[in-house]
């Protein structure tokens, strides 16, 4: 029982990891013999919480610059629209793609720090991070296991003890 906890607490803590994502960590431990409901619980909540983490310390960060700046920034016509299609589709779009290009941590602070809010950021990045690791867990679960190891047996050893 306390071997289970331990992996599914390692499941938590990789997928918390920056660069190491919950769409990685959870199939590998499904192809370990972990539950793929808790495995992806586990590497979900942990992803999401230090997106979350992330998008509020740079939401903070980005206020106190703003309040520190010595003249207020003069937007052109041309900045101003950029600002709004960000607004409209930069966050989801960045989002979606983000884990995959340059992982769910960056591609939170750079949807705050490029003008997005701090919940738009939040909601759509979990939401990204929600749907890779399905999508990736499903896909081992059910057969595309591109290691070419089947069965989940290089965690098995450990969960039942020897």
């Amino acid at each position: 029982m306390v071997r289970l906890f331990t992996a599914y607490g390692l499941v938590f803590l990789l997928g918390a990891v920056p660069m190491v994502e919950a769409y990685v960590i959870v199939p590998v431990g499904v192809l370990g013999g972990l539950s793929p409901v808790l495995a992806l619980a586990a590497g979900i909540a942990g992803n999401v919480l230090t997106v979350l983490v992330v998008v509020l310390f740079m939401d903070r960060y980005r206020r106190w610059r703003e309040r520190r700046r010595k003249q207020p920034a003069a937007g052109t016509k041309r900045s101003e629209r950029a600002a709004r299609l960000f607004q409209k589709y930069g966050v989801p779009g960045l989002a979606l793609l983000g884990p995959l290009i340059v992982g769910s941590h960056l591609a939170a602070f750079l949807a705050v720090t490029l003008g997005g809010t701090k919940r738009a950021a939040f909601l759509w990045v979990a939401a990204s991070i929600v749907f890779w690791a399905i999508l990736t867990t499903l896909l081992v679960h059910f057969g595309l296991d591109l290691t070419g190891k089947s069965g989940g047996t290089f965690l098995r050893k450990y969960l039942e003890g020897d």
